[in-house]
């Protein structure tokens, strides 16, 4: 593995149109959910953003966790 393609898998941030697809929601909805409660565009979350989000942190962690081991092993 060379520095680039380390330093992008370090790098490689969700956006709101990966958290859109794994809530099952539209992209829309997720930047709604993200507005102030006081905004008259606010709309509330998806019901189960909390497992959403864990799940896909918890994915990222481990791309994370066997990015290092990749590279401790070379």
């Amino acid at each position: 593995m060379n520095f680039k393609t380390a330093t992008d898998q370090l790098t490689d941030c969700l956006s709101h149109a990966d958290i859109a697809v794994a809530a099952g929601v539209s992209v829309q909805s997720i930047r709604q959910a993200r507005l102030d409660p006081s905004n008259p565009n606010f709309r509330s979350p998806p019901s189960d953003w909390k497992s959403v989000l864990a799940k896909l942190a918890t994915e990222r962690g481990e791309r994370w966790t066997e990015l290092a081991k990749e590279l401790e092993r070379e």
